[in-house]
């Protein structure tokens, strides 16, 4: 195995192949699904159902089965709010992005704050010990606490954890009033503006007919609102986040420092749809492998100014749902498979994965028995590439298998280059992995093969500072996308390979997942 790998990058730093998949019926599909009139493609607004229809028709038209799956959804809107830190007024959409899980009235009356670092009680820290937050306003940093200490201490160094997500569970666990996060734009792997700009856009969640927790007042402070915050009460940021970074160090109450603040959410129930497209393989007890996708983006929002108020996604996410199409043409053009192949293009990722949370839940075709899973979710648009940037790596040996596929290609698979990011827990692949099933996550890298990675880095800079998840994330005729015809190429040969085969991949011993998928073994045979 080492030596074949070996091989493989030896025959990637040849110039790459050209990709098997058209490029130009991508950015043909591309420039349908951002243009004005699907809407910004937002779920359950206008914009959703010339989408559907063309994504049904486009499958149709292959062959495949076809399924529109209706997903039940909370939608909480926020309709006021009004902030105020130490009885100054901050100002929503500016100086801080919060919104409150209660239903109708949040009243938060002026409440002591506690600086709780990083957040994190796992490997060893635990920065709420021997303190009382109940009843507070519980302000935290961005990240992990090795995010940019340059060494591992504990938390895989660099790559956001799980636990560096989800810490504000950690805080509500704790009897918080109301949560905040100081935003950095290196550990967001954002810029603010990204964060202001989509503040009063509604929060989501699936309707299980479950009643969701009532929690309060949470969002984000920008980074100097945070760093004045932490002054008033004679602390540095710069200072706190070094400090905090030991796992003796504990929350501080910030004396003198109060936040107040008044919030009013409208609360109603709607429904978005997936479309799952199925191509039966020639021995359907052999399970199937799965390709999936977001066809949604921001929508058309009153929020934004006059002059344009459709945020048409054309990057994110109409590229992936693009290239997930051009590879489901080239399998049903191509010989049957003898493992099915199941299409998902999914509703809500950006509202939290809720399509692909809520399919995983109603599967098509058992999961058990789905052999992999490939995500189609770019996050630039890039001319040719010679790097494959593999996302959350270390955890399947499929892998290996990647990095052979990819280099038969004239590529390289590299590591991704901002793991800070937390890519692995913010895309559709994750609900699939918590449920066992198996998949490797890449993207077309940044390494051009006209400019190199320069070019490549200063492309991705520019997106990523003024168009992802804005106004301007819209289409170009000039854009050259081979990269995605690459990326779709590497999935597509992968996928065959594994469609035809009688291997049931699996996860690294040490992940997770691992135990997650050997409690269904029984199922695979």
């Amino acid at each position: 195995m080492i030596s074949s790998v070996i091989s493989a990058l030896l025959l990637a730093a040849a110039s790459p192949a050209a990709p098997t998949l058209s490029a130009e019926r991508i950015k043909a599909d591309v420039k349908v699904l951002s243009s004005d009139g699907y809407k910004g493609r937002g779920p359950a607004q206008s914009g959703e159902a010339p989408t559907l229809a063309y994504l049904e028709k486009r499958f149709r038209d292959l062959g495949l089965k076809v399924e529109r799956q209706a997903v039940p959804l909370v939608r909480l809107t926020r309709t006021d709010a009004s902030f105020r830190l130490n009885g100054r007024p901050l100002t929503p959409g500016r100086e801080i992005a919060a919104t409150s899980g209660i239903v109708g009235a949040t009243r938060l009356a002026p409440t002591p704050v506690v600086f709780a670092g990083y957040g994190i009680a796992a490997q060893g820290y635990d920065p709420y010990a021997g303190v009382d937050v109940k009843g507070k306003v519980v302000v935290v940093l961005v990240g992990d606490p090795d995010g940019e200490a340059g060494r591992d201490l504990g938390f895989g160094g660099r790559a956001l954890t799980l636990a560096g997500r989800t810490k504000a569970a950690e805080a509500w666990k704790r009897g918080a009033a109301a949560v905040l996060t100081i935003h950095e734009d290196f550990a967001a792997s954002y810029p603010w503006l990204q964060r202001a700009s989509s503040d009063p856009a509604p929060a989501y969640r699936l309707d299980d007919g479950k009643a969701a927790p009532a929690l309060g007042i949470r969002g984000s402070l920008r980074e100097d609102v945070g760093r004045a915050l932490l002054k008033d009460a004679g602390l540095d940021l710069d200072r706190e986040k070094l400090a905090a970074r030991d796992p003796a160090w504990r929350a501080k109450p910030l004396a003198g420092v109060t936040f107040a603040g008044e919030v009013e959410t409208r609360e109603d129930r709607v429904v978005s749809h997936n479309v799952v497209a199925v191509l039966p393989g020639s021995e359907p007890a052999a399970g199937s492998i799965l390709y999936g996708a977001h066809w949604d983006a921001y929508g058309e929002n009153a929020f934004d100014p006059p002059a344009d108020r459709i945020r048409n996604g054309a990057v994110d996410n109409a590229t992936g749902t693009a290239t997930l199409l051009e590879v489901a043409r080239a399998f049903a053009k191509g010989p049957r498979p003898r493992r099915s192949v199941v299409f998902g293009l999914w509703t809500a990722e950006e509202k939290g994965l809720l399509g692909a949370y809520h399919y995983a839940a109603h599967p098509v075709l058992p999961l058990a028995t789905t052999a992999a899973q490939f995500n189609l979710d770019p996050h630039v648009v890039f001319p040719a590439v010679r790097t494959i940037e593999l996302i959350g790596g270390g955890r399947t040996p499929l892998e290996a298998e990647l990095t052979r596929v990819a280099a038969a290609q004239g590529l390289k698979l590299v590591p991704e280059e901002n793991s800070e990011a937390g890519w692995y827990f913010r895309s559709d692949h994750l609900p699939f992995a918590e449920k066992g099933v198996p998949g490797v996550y890449f993207r077309a890298g940044r390494e051009l093969a006209r400019g190199g990675r320069a070019a490549g880095e200063a492309w991705r800079a520019r997106y990523n500072a003024r168009c992802y998840h804005q106004t301007c994330d819209a289409f170009d005729p000039a854009w050259d996308m081979t990269g995605a015809a690459q990326e779709g190429s590497v999935a597509l040969a992968l996928g065959r390979e594994i469609a035809g085969s009688t291997a049931w991949p699996g996860w690294n011993a040490d992940v997770s997942y691992a135990a997650v998928r050997a409690a269904s073994a029984g199922e695979r045979r």
